[in-house]
């Protein structure tokens, strides 16, 4: 079969693939010539250069399998792929020692000023007092996401006897206490007691711009900020200010909102040392990357199953469950979501009525995307969902029950938030049609369709609160497309869920729950 290597690849990597199948290396190619070139090509190989958007699985046709050498997939089109039934898979493990090891390098950096002091002395300055330095012993660092790159930092970060400190919201405190890791309720804490903050977040709507003026003004005057994550976590123009105000002392970027790029505030600033995304960019991930996408790419023409695939359902499925998958994995979301500071480690999964009788596992599976999806930096397969579960000590229970008093069947996913209100969410699918319904949030029963742009609030009930809403979300240009008010008593706390045509500012969240007092109010996105 023909293979075509679209941007550079480790050699290693392409002798393995070479080894079964005709291999073509065209590095550069635009858009227009792409799409020319596809045609006949049973797989293509990226990194980060090359889009494979839907115009490109448009014009290929015998396209199988696309494979990106690396963990990200954001240059690929997983929907379009998906519909024209070609597997995407990635490296996800190949470049996390790598961009650890690039952390710990920016830390050091920042801490002894070394690029600043290298750069005077290469022009003929001896400036010993100017740089003058910081121990990392006896320090704290923060760490925003305590997954498998959070976690090499901070081990590696203990070696030199700092203290450790984290916010992730589905890591399980014992698994955080045998790393030696504090770990933390809010993002704020962890900026106010950092001497130093390294981000280890994936990049969604919750996270985008999460780092910005208002946040960067919590941190110590004299502490530094890494970024080898995502950029756009970090607003660019917002910490070029508190670099030049003195609000932080330092900061350390590899990532960038758009990349490749040649300006930002940033870089003119002697207090920011700043890379070009070079976190992968070692010789070993380069070849360990290589060398895994040639294998994921020989077992998918091969026919076989491929671990890392994130568009595979992960085996055969039962046609009654089928439709439930993607239920199985908003319902995922919105338990995530509406729980705002995290879940205990126990979630449980309910199947109840026909779907009882079916092997439900892989609705497991689907729940656990769901759940992880949003906070995990890499993408989450049916395949890797129970790892990344595990590493983050989130235990999932799943019970079948045959009974379903209103409903065929019902898929119910409950936890306990950490400081310990129970928190439940169902769905049905209603036939004909396969129309998915949520019939329960915030453990009060509801009957709505859930969209991509969803919005909650819990309230005491009383009259004049749908009005409040309504006009609430007029005056801010968003559409309702259909609201239900649910409750468990008369006069007591009622639920209010809307459907809606555009995602919601925080701060028009945050408006009409005060508005209404409401005592929480969520908005929510199921994409």
């Amino acid at each position: 079969m023909k293979i075509l290597v679209a941007d550079k690849l480790a050699e290693a990597g392409v002798a393995a693939l070479r080894e079964h199948h005709e291999v073509d290396v065209r590095i550069g190619l635009d858009k227009d010539d792409l799409i020319a070139t596809v045609p006949g090509y049973d797989a293509i190989v990226v990194r980060s250069q090359t889009f494979i958007d839907a115009d490109v699985f448009a014009a290929a046709d015998q396209l199988k399998v696309v494979a990106r050498a690396g963990v990200g997939l954001d240059n690929v089109d997983v929907e379009a792929a998906t519909k024209a039934g070609v597997i995407v898979c990635n490296a996800p493990q190949s470049n996390i020692i790598s961009a650890a090891e690039h952390t710990v390098a920016m830390i050091l950096a920042l801490a002894r000023n070394i690029p600043q002091a290298h750069g005077a002395l290469r022009e003929g300055r001896w400036e010993r007092s100017t740089w003058t330095g910081t121990e990392l012993h006896d320090k704290t660092l923060g760490v925003l996401g305590l997954g498998r790159i959070g976690t090499l930092v901070a081990q590696r970060c203990h070696a030199f006897g700092m203290r450790l400190l984290a916010y992730d919201p589905f890591v399980a405190p014992e698994r955080a206490a045998r790393l030696g890791v504090e770990l933390v309720d809010t993002i704020d804490e962890v900026l106010e007691r950092a001497d130093v903050l390294t981000v280890h977040l994936p990049k969604t709507h919750d996270t985008a711009g999460l780092l910005d003026r208002k946040r960067l003004a919590k941190m110590k005057p004299t502490a530094r900020l890494v970024n080898v994550a995502r950029g756009g976590i970090v607003v660019e123009e917002d910490l070029a200010e508190a670099l030049r105000d003195g609000v932080i002392a330092g900061a350390g970027i590899d990532v960038f909102e758009a990349e490749p790029t040649t300006e930002s505030p940033l870089f003119d600033l002697d207090n920011a040392i700043v890379t070009p995304h070079l976190g992968a960019s070692t010789e070993e991930a380069q070849d360990k990357a290589g060398m895994q996408v040639a294998e994921y790419v020989n077992l998918a023409l091969a026919g076989e199953f491929v671990a890392s695939a994130v568009n595979v359902q992960g085996g055969p499925v039962a046609d009654d469950l089928k439709s439930f998958l993607p239920l199985g994995e908003e319902l995922g979301r919105m338990l995530t979501a509406l729980a705002d500071q995290g879940l205990r480690s126990d979630v449980t999964v309910e199947y109840l009525g026909a779907i009882a009788d079916e092997d439900g596992r892989v609705l497991g599976l689907s729940v656990l995307r769901g759940l992880l999806s949003p906070v995990c930096s890499e993408p989450v397969t049916f395949v890797n969902a129970p790892l990344l579960a595990e590493e983050r000590g989130l235990n999932l229970r799943e019970i079948s029950d045959p009974h379903s008093e209103d409903y065929v069947s019902v898929l119910r996913v409950s936890g306990m938030t950490r400081d310990g209100r129970p928190i439940r969410v169902a769905g049905t699918i209603l036939h004909p049609g396969e129309r998915e319904r949520l019939i329960e949030v915030w453990n009060t029963p509801i009957d709505i369709e859930p969209t991509p742009y969803m919005a909650f609030f819990r309230y005491e009930d009383r009259p004049g609160i749908i009005g409040t809403v309504g006009n609430g979300f007029g005056e801010a240009g968003v559409n309702i497309a259909a609201a239900q008010v649910g409750r468990s008593d008369v006069e007591g706390e009622a639920i209010m869920a809307l459907s809606l045509d555009d995602e919601v500012p925080g701060e028009v969240m945050d408006r009409i729950a005060s508005q209404i007092g409401a005592t929480e109010g969520r908005a929510i996105t199921l994409v």
